[in-house]
Protein backbone atom coordinates (compact mmCIF):
# COMPACT_ATOMS: atom_id res chain seq x y z
CA UNK A 1 0.00 0.00 0.00
CA UNK A 2 1.11 3.46 -1.18
CA UNK A 3 2.08 5.58 1.99
CA UNK A 4 0.62 9.13 2.24
CA UNK A 5 3.38 11.15 2.57
CA UNK A 6 4.63 9.32 -0.82
CA UNK A 7 1.13 10.15 -2.54
CA UNK A 8 1.26 13.68 -1.32
CA UNK A 9 4.69 14.30 -2.45
CA UNK A 10 3.49 12.79 -5.97
CA UNK A 11 0.17 15.21 -5.93
CA UNK A 12 2.35 17.94 -5.08
CA UNK A 13 4.73 17.52 -7.97
CA UNK A 14 1.44 16.75 -10.27
CA UNK A 15 0.19 20.01 -8.96
CA UNK A 16 2.97 22.03 -9.69
CA UNK A 17 3.43 20.39 -13.36
CA UNK A 18 0.29 21.19 -14.23
CA UNK A 19 0.31 25.15 -13.17
CA UNK A 20 3.53 25.15 -14.95
CA UNK A 21 2.05 24.19 -18.25
CA UNK A 22 -0.68 26.59 -17.31
CA UNK A 23 1.94 29.34 -17.38
CA UNK A 24 3.62 28.22 -20.00
CA UNK A 25 0.64 28.25 -22.25
CA UNK A 26 -0.32 31.57 -21.04
CA UNK A 27 3.08 33.23 -21.73
CA UNK A 28 2.88 31.64 -25.61
CA UNK A 29 -0.56 32.51 -26.57
CA UNK A 30 -1.56 35.77 -24.09
CA UNK A 31 0.21 37.86 -26.83
CA UNK A 32 -1.72 36.90 -29.63
CA UNK A 33 -5.00 36.66 -27.40
CA UNK A 34 -4.21 40.88 -26.93
CA UNK A 35 -3.86 41.34 -30.17
CA UNK A 36 -7.06 39.29 -31.29
CA UNK A 37 -8.81 41.84 -28.65
CA UNK A 38 -6.77 45.04 -30.29
CA UNK A 39 -7.97 44.50 -33.41
CA UNK A 40 -11.65 45.56 -32.40
CA UNK A 41 -9.96 48.46 -31.20
CA UNK A 42 -12.41 51.78 -32.49
CA UNK A 43 -9.26 54.11 -31.43
CA UNK A 44 -6.71 55.91 -34.00
CA UNK A 45 -3.77 54.06 -32.58
CA UNK A 46 -3.64 50.75 -31.55
CA UNK A 47 -2.32 51.35 -27.90
CA UNK A 48 -5.14 53.41 -26.52
CA UNK A 49 -8.35 51.53 -26.63
CA UNK A 50 -11.27 53.70 -26.89
CA UNK A 51 -14.47 51.31 -27.73
CA UNK A 52 -15.61 47.72 -29.20
CA UNK A 53 -16.06 47.78 -33.18
CA UNK A 54 -15.14 46.80 -36.46
CA UNK A 55 -14.07 49.82 -37.63
CA UNK A 56 -10.30 48.27 -37.70
CA UNK A 57 -11.54 45.77 -40.44
CA UNK A 58 -13.01 48.01 -42.57
CA UNK A 59 -10.81 50.15 -42.12
CA UNK A 60 -7.90 47.70 -43.01
CA UNK A 61 -10.48 46.35 -46.24
CA UNK A 62 -10.69 49.82 -47.21
CA UNK A 63 -7.31 50.90 -47.60
CA UNK A 64 -5.90 49.61 -51.13
CA UNK A 65 -2.15 49.85 -49.93
CA UNK A 66 -3.13 47.15 -47.27
CA UNK A 67 -4.70 44.85 -49.70
CA UNK A 68 -2.13 45.16 -52.11
CA UNK A 69 0.29 44.10 -48.99
CA UNK A 70 -1.53 41.10 -48.07
CA UNK A 71 -2.33 40.00 -51.37
CA UNK A 72 1.23 39.70 -51.84
CA UNK A 73 1.75 38.24 -48.93
CA UNK A 74 -0.28 35.12 -49.43
CA UNK A 75 0.65 34.75 -53.13
CA UNK A 76 4.63 34.64 -52.33
CA UNK A 77 3.71 32.49 -49.58
CA UNK A 78 1.66 29.99 -51.97
CA UNK A 79 4.20 30.23 -54.81
CA UNK A 80 7.27 29.39 -52.27
CA UNK A 81 5.29 26.41 -51.27
CA UNK A 82 4.81 25.11 -54.15
CA UNK A 83 8.52 25.56 -55.18
CA UNK A 84 10.22 24.29 -52.50
CA UNK A 85 7.50 21.43 -51.53
CA UNK A 86 8.56 20.04 -54.90
CA UNK A 87 11.91 20.22 -55.04
CA UNK A 88 12.28 19.40 -51.31
CA UNK A 89 9.78 16.13 -51.89
CA UNK A 90 12.36 15.00 -54.59
CA UNK A 91 15.40 16.22 -52.45
CA UNK A 92 14.12 14.14 -49.73
CA UNK A 93 13.25 11.06 -51.77
CA UNK A 94 16.88 11.11 -53.49
CA UNK A 95 17.95 11.22 -49.53
CA UNK A 96 15.99 8.58 -47.91
CA UNK A 97 16.91 6.29 -50.86
CA UNK A 98 20.13 7.29 -51.32
CA UNK A 99 23.34 4.72 -50.00
CA UNK A 100 24.27 6.19 -46.45
CA UNK A 101 27.41 5.96 -47.19
CA UNK A 102 27.17 7.82 -50.81
CA UNK A 103 29.91 11.01 -50.94
CA UNK A 104 27.13 13.04 -52.16
CA UNK A 105 24.83 12.41 -49.35
CA UNK A 106 27.02 13.82 -46.92
CA UNK A 107 27.66 17.12 -48.49
CA UNK A 108 23.99 17.49 -49.40
CA UNK A 109 22.93 17.10 -46.01
CA UNK A 110 25.39 19.57 -45.10
CA UNK A 111 24.57 22.01 -47.39
CA UNK A 112 21.01 22.41 -46.85
CA UNK A 113 21.55 21.92 -42.80
CA UNK A 114 23.78 25.27 -43.74
CA UNK A 115 20.29 26.94 -44.97
CA UNK A 116 18.84 26.53 -41.88
CA UNK A 117 21.62 27.95 -39.63
CA UNK A 118 22.47 30.56 -42.00
CA UNK A 119 21.35 33.82 -40.39
CA UNK A 120 18.72 35.73 -42.58
CA UNK A 121 20.43 38.99 -42.69
CA UNK A 122 23.27 36.95 -44.57
CA UNK A 123 20.89 35.47 -46.90
CA UNK A 124 19.37 39.05 -47.58
CA UNK A 125 22.84 40.53 -48.11
CA UNK A 126 23.38 37.70 -50.57
CA UNK A 127 20.87 37.36 -52.38
CA UNK A 128 20.43 41.21 -53.58
CA UNK A 129 23.28 41.73 -55.71
CA UNK A 130 22.79 38.38 -57.07
CA UNK A 131 18.98 39.32 -58.44
CA UNK A 132 20.41 42.59 -59.63
CA UNK A 133 22.87 40.75 -61.36
CA UNK A 134 20.60 38.80 -63.35
CA UNK A 135 18.21 40.96 -63.62
CA UNK A 136 20.12 44.11 -64.78
CA UNK A 137 23.63 42.85 -65.78
CA UNK A 138 22.22 39.41 -67.63
CA UNK A 139 19.45 40.88 -68.48
CA UNK A 140 17.29 38.20 -67.21
CA UNK A 141 14.13 40.18 -66.79
CA UNK A 142 12.17 38.22 -64.13
CA UNK A 143 14.43 38.65 -61.92
CA UNK A 144 13.59 41.92 -62.22
CA UNK A 145 9.88 41.06 -61.10
CA UNK A 146 8.86 41.45 -57.25
CA UNK A 147 6.94 38.66 -56.71
CA UNK A 148 9.22 36.26 -58.18
CA UNK A 149 12.20 37.33 -56.17
CA UNK A 150 9.87 36.55 -53.18
CA UNK A 151 8.73 33.58 -54.38
CA UNK A 152 12.80 32.48 -54.86
CA UNK A 153 14.36 33.88 -51.77
CA UNK A 154 11.28 32.36 -49.53
CA UNK A 155 11.36 28.97 -51.36
CA UNK A 156 15.14 29.46 -50.78
CA UNK A 157 14.36 29.06 -47.36
CA UNK A 158 12.01 26.64 -46.89
CA UNK A 159 13.53 23.93 -49.52
CA UNK A 160 15.38 22.31 -46.54
CA UNK A 161 12.72 22.27 -44.62
CA UNK A 162 10.65 20.47 -46.33
CA UNK A 163 13.72 17.93 -47.89
CA UNK A 164 14.28 16.75 -44.22
CA UNK A 165 10.78 16.18 -43.64
CA UNK A 166 9.88 14.49 -46.64
CA UNK A 167 13.44 12.32 -45.97
CA UNK A 168 12.16 11.21 -42.07
CA UNK A 169 9.04 10.12 -43.01
CA UNK A 170 10.14 8.00 -45.98
CA UNK A 171 13.24 6.43 -44.64
CA UNK A 172 10.82 4.24 -42.21
CA UNK A 173 8.59 2.93 -45.54
CA UNK A 174 9.00 -0.99 -46.53
CA UNK A 175 10.83 -1.09 -49.43
CA UNK A 176 9.07 -4.19 -50.29
CA UNK A 177 5.88 -2.54 -51.26
CA UNK A 178 7.81 -0.90 -53.89
CA UNK A 179 9.62 -4.25 -54.88
CA UNK A 180 6.15 -6.32 -55.03
CA UNK A 181 4.72 -4.07 -57.50
CA UNK A 182 8.09 -4.21 -59.61
CA UNK A 183 7.69 -7.97 -59.22
CA UNK A 184 4.03 -7.54 -60.70
CA UNK A 185 5.40 -5.29 -63.30
CA UNK A 186 4.17 -2.04 -62.36
CA UNK A 187 6.16 0.89 -64.17
CA UNK A 188 8.20 3.08 -62.01
CA UNK A 189 6.13 6.28 -62.62
CA UNK A 190 2.78 3.98 -61.54
CA UNK A 191 4.95 2.63 -58.63
CA UNK A 192 5.18 6.38 -57.52
CA UNK A 193 1.79 7.41 -57.94
CA UNK A 194 -0.04 4.39 -56.13
CA UNK A 195 2.63 3.72 -53.28
CA UNK A 196 5.38 6.33 -53.04
CA UNK A 197 3.49 9.51 -53.31
CA UNK A 198 0.77 8.47 -51.09
CA UNK A 199 3.05 7.39 -48.27
CA UNK A 200 4.55 10.35 -48.42
CA UNK A 201 1.98 12.84 -48.65
CA UNK A 202 1.45 13.37 -44.69
CA UNK A 203 5.22 14.54 -44.59
CA UNK A 204 4.39 16.76 -48.14
CA UNK A 205 1.41 18.76 -46.64
CA UNK A 206 3.42 19.15 -43.16
CA UNK A 207 6.46 20.69 -45.56
CA UNK A 208 3.88 22.82 -47.78
CA UNK A 209 2.56 24.18 -44.46
CA UNK A 210 5.66 24.96 -43.02
CA UNK A 211 6.94 26.77 -46.26
CA UNK A 212 3.65 28.79 -46.10
CA UNK A 213 3.83 30.05 -42.97
CA UNK A 214 7.64 30.25 -43.11
CA UNK A 215 6.98 33.10 -46.24
CA UNK A 216 4.38 34.67 -44.38
CA UNK A 217 6.84 35.25 -41.52
CA UNK A 218 9.67 36.55 -43.60
CA UNK A 219 10.52 40.14 -42.64
CA UNK A 220 14.68 40.58 -43.20
CA UNK A 221 15.29 38.89 -46.57
CA UNK A 222 11.57 40.54 -47.91
CA UNK A 223 12.77 44.18 -47.15
CA UNK A 224 16.10 43.13 -49.05
CA UNK A 225 14.64 41.78 -52.31
CA UNK A 226 11.35 43.70 -52.34
CA UNK A 227 10.92 46.49 -55.26
CA UNK A 228 7.82 48.72 -55.45
CA UNK A 229 4.41 47.59 -56.03
CA UNK A 230 5.50 44.03 -54.59
CA UNK A 231 5.90 44.82 -50.71
CA UNK A 232 4.74 41.91 -48.62
CA UNK A 233 2.80 42.46 -45.49
CA UNK A 234 5.36 42.10 -42.48
CA UNK A 235 7.53 44.64 -44.98
CA UNK A 236 4.58 47.05 -44.51
CA UNK A 237 4.27 46.40 -41.04
CA UNK A 238 7.84 47.31 -40.21
CA UNK A 239 7.75 50.33 -42.37
CA UNK A 240 4.81 51.48 -40.09
CA UNK A 241 6.65 51.25 -36.90
CA UNK A 242 8.12 54.57 -37.49
CA UNK A 243 4.80 56.42 -37.35
CA UNK A 244 2.92 54.32 -35.10
CA UNK A 245 0.96 51.37 -35.19
CA UNK A 246 -2.71 51.56 -35.89
CA UNK A 247 -5.82 49.01 -35.17
CA UNK A 248 -5.93 47.99 -38.67
CA UNK A 249 -2.54 46.55 -38.31
CA UNK A 250 -4.03 44.38 -35.49
CA UNK A 251 -7.29 43.02 -37.68
CA UNK A 252 -5.64 42.50 -40.65
CA UNK A 253 -2.81 40.27 -38.60
CA UNK A 254 -5.49 38.80 -37.02
CA UNK A 255 -6.55 37.40 -40.11
CA UNK A 256 -3.44 36.04 -41.29
CA UNK A 257 -3.70 34.29 -38.10
CA UNK A 258 -6.64 32.54 -38.58
CA UNK A 259 -5.70 31.84 -42.55
CA UNK A 260 -2.74 29.94 -40.78
CA UNK A 261 -5.12 27.90 -38.59
CA UNK A 262 -7.53 27.04 -41.15
CA UNK A 263 -4.45 25.60 -43.05
CA UNK A 264 -3.49 23.54 -39.81
CA UNK A 265 -7.02 22.35 -40.31
CA UNK A 266 -7.02 21.33 -43.68
CA UNK A 267 -3.51 19.74 -43.07
CA UNK A 268 -5.35 17.50 -39.87
CA UNK A 269 -8.08 16.89 -42.26
CA UNK A 270 -5.80 15.59 -44.87
CA UNK A 271 -3.97 13.14 -42.57
CA UNK A 272 -7.12 11.70 -40.92
CA UNK A 273 -8.64 11.24 -44.40
CA UNK A 274 -5.25 9.38 -45.48
CA UNK A 275 -5.98 7.21 -42.17
CA UNK A 276 -2.96 8.79 -39.72
CA UNK A 277 -3.70 8.81 -36.17
CA UNK A 278 -3.96 11.34 -33.83
CA UNK A 279 -0.93 10.64 -32.36
CA UNK A 280 0.98 10.14 -36.19
CA UNK A 281 -0.77 13.89 -37.08
CA UNK A 282 1.04 15.43 -33.90
CA UNK A 283 3.85 14.03 -35.13
CA UNK A 284 4.00 15.13 -38.48
CA UNK A 285 2.69 18.35 -37.83
CA UNK A 286 5.79 18.34 -34.90
CA UNK A 287 8.20 17.59 -37.39
CA UNK A 288 6.94 20.74 -39.76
Amino acid sequence: MERPALRRRRDGVAIGLTVWGVLVFAFLFLPILVMLVYSFNTGRLLATWQGFGFDAYANAWANPVIRASVVTSLEAAVGAAVVSTLLGTLGGLALARAARRAPWVLWATLLLTITLFTPEIVDAISMLPWFVSLGTDLGIGVFSNGMVRLVVSHAVLSVAVVTFIVRARMQGMDESLEEAAADLYAPPLKRFWQITLPVASPAIWAGALMSFTLSLDNTIVSSFVQVPGATPWPVYIFSALRVGLRPEIAAVSAVMFVLTLVALAVVALVLRKSGASTEDMAKTLASA
